[in-house]
């Protein structure tokens, strides 16, 4: 059992969601905390309640697909507690489209994001982590990282690589003997605003959205996007202080897990099958 009292935590994606739940969490259990999100709005709010929980905070503006701003974090993090123990990479988009009516600027943004905002924070946070003497890297990854969906190629892909890079640098840390801790996060259907954050960040590019993406909008706020971020946050805070290389989080997460693994062959047809009982 690693406690995170007292502890320095950084969270990515901290303006909402599971990483605003998870500041809220680590606040509540005394630890300390540096917050980044590039919502300003939302990271601020996010920052006044874990003020009002008693928590320290350190607050930064940031868009994890930038490399020499996640390191320059990451070293204003460590100057301003001392030490940092624990990075929690949980910053993701979405985005729908099919492989083939896609940009190349859809995976670009997405990978940028979610699979390199994770390395970033990964890579630029380790020396820290391993100076601690008792750290932990927790990246999220997604039911996604071992279930396909059609029109999330985007997502799908990045999430899959989190869990490959996050049991990569957990064997690395294990075979040089580090004290560090290293989780991959799977996280089922969460309350959040993910689906619609994926239009808004689709209007913006200025794709066109059609019905069929409002209805499928419509289809993950109502009926996938159950279970509430502060419980989501509770599981995977649990499986870090538990010293869990891997939390899958939601009924969904598991029920997905097993039947992957028992029908590797069948399970996409069984994804078709769900998703157009899901859209009638």
């Amino acid at each position: 059992m690693t406690a995170v009292a007292g502890k320095v935590c950084a969270v990515t994606g901290a303006g909402s969601g599971i990483g605003r739940a998870l500041a809220l969490g680590l606040a509540r259990r005394g630890a300390r905390l540096a917050l980044a999100d590039r919502d300003e709005a939302g990271l601020q709010a996010t920052a006044e309640a874990v003020r009002a929980a008693g928590a320290e905070v350190h607050v930064q503006p940031l868009d994890v697909s930038d490399r020499d701003a996640v390191v320059a974090w990451a070293d204003a993090v460590a100057q301003h507690f001392g030490v940092v123990h624990q990075i929690y990479n949980n910053a993701g988009i979405a985005f729908s489209r099919t492989v083939e009516e896609s940009e190349w600027a859809d995976w670009e943004r997405v990978l940028a994001v979610n699979l390199w905002g994770v390395i970033h924070g990964s890579k630029a946070f380790l020396p820290h982590v391993i100076a601690s003497g008792d750290g932990h890297v927790i990246n999220v990854s997604s039911l996604n990282g071992y279930l396909a969906q059609q029109e999330m190629s985007h997502y799908v892909t990045s999430k899959f690589a989190v869990r490959g890079f996050t049991e990569t640098l957990r064997i690395e840390m294990l075979n040089a003997g580090h004290r560090v801790g290293v989780t991959v996060v799977h996280p089922g259907g969460i309350k959040t605003s993910i689906a619609d954050n994926a239009l808004q960040d689709a209007r913006a590019s200025g794709q066109p959205i059609t019905e069929a993406d409002e209805a499928r909008r419509q289809m993950y706020n109502d009926k996938l996007l159950r279970m509430d971020p502060a419980e989501a946050a509770e599981i995977i805070i649990k499986g870090v202080e538990s010293g869990k290389p891997r939390v899958r989080v939601g009924n969904d997460a598991k029920v997905v897990d097993l039947v992957v693994r028992a029908f590797p062959s069948l399970y996409p047809r069984l994804v078709v099958a769900f998703e157009q009982r899901m859209r009638r």
